[in-house]
């Protein structure tokens, strides 16, 4: 086993992509196909899988891209310090359901690093999405909420996929909307108000399990709902279309701008799905990198404040 094997696997598991990953690692596709075929008969296990889609990790190939990050990881920290000019970059990833706190959280936290000496990524994404990005070590840190709706399922994937929820912030469920929107001047709003109009919900997939929505109710308890796949889109319908979103109510104006507003929502059967439990994923038994702490902390700071 080599160091550039581990580095093959690493960029295999971050492409998802061999065709990508021989790119990136500027290296033929059959030496790379090579190269990892001959680990994994040194190892005697199969890491990945192959299909006309791409190829993605076995579980033998989670827990060795685990390892084999860590073992790689300490090889980058010597180079950078002892290297020739100290050129490799340091990486930290985040993937996160579509929360705009947690991308302020993330520019606070890197305007404090030389870009130049690191390599951030930051990835607002499908619910599951965020659970594989962790999963395969893609991303240190995934945010993403509980409910009693979905907890006890979501726990359950959780736990397959060897990580672990950590709180941050319990909030009541919010609806946000454009400010010339009928409801905007009101005190609060429910489900029958909202009735006449759109609700828009972030798109998990046709074949997403619906306890992978961000919003908090089943789609089948609004009365009209339309899909959006990013959070400018979702924004533009809000004015388009007079449409809704619920959320938790903490909402980074530096971000999403002025023109919206967050108006609670009141559930009159006092249901407990109402009420969202933001937090984060991460690996099990993972010690959390420098960078990954420093995040944490810049989150919980914003929403301290918020």
């Amino acid at each position: 086993m080599t160091l550039t094997q581990l580095s093959y696997i690493i960029t295999i598991a971050e492409t998802g992509s061999l065709n990508k990953a021989a790119e990136q690692l500027y290296v033929s596709q059959p030496s790379l196909t090579n190269a990892v075929k001959e680990l994994e008969k040194e190892l005697g296990v199969t890491l990945l899988n192959r299909s006309g889609r791409g190829v993605t990790l076995t579980n033998d190939g989670v827990e060795f891209l685990y390892h084999a990050k860590e073992i790689y990881s300490q090889y980058e920290s010597l180079m950078s310090k002892y290297g020739k000019g100290g050129s490799l970059k340091k990486k930290f990833a985040v993937s996160a359901q579509h929360y705009s706190f947690a991308t302020k959280a993330f520019v606070d936290m890197a305007q404090h690093y030389d870009l130049s000496e690191y390599e951030f990524a930051i990835k607002e994404t499908k619910t599951r999405e965020v659970i594989d990005d962790v999963r395969t070590l893609r991303s240190e840190i995934g945010v993403l909420y509980l409910s009693d709706f979905n907890r006890k399922a979501m726990t359950k994937i959780l736990n397959s996929a060897d990580l672990e929820f950590h709180h941050l912030v319990d909030c009541r469920a919010y609806v946000y909307m454009w400010k010339k929107h009928p409801l905007a001047a009101e005190k609060s709003v429910n489900l029958e108000m909202l009735a006449p109009f759109p609700c828009l919900t972030f798109d998990q997939g046709d074949n997403s399990s619906f306890y992978y929505a961000e919003e908090i109710f089943t789609t089948g308890e609004y009365s009209q709902t339309i899909r959006a796949n990013d959070r400018a889109t979702m924004l533009n319908l809000m004015v388009g279309v007079n449409g809704y979103t619920l959320c938790s109510g903490i909402i980074c104006e530096e971000l999403n701008g002025s023109d919206y507003v967050a108006v609670p929502f009141v559930d009159e059967s006092q249901n407990s799905d109402a009420v969202m439990e933001i937090g984060y994923i991460t690996r099990k038994n993972m010690t959390l990198s420098r960078i990954g702490e420093e995040y944490i902390a810049s989150m919980k700071r914003y929403l301290e404040n918020a």
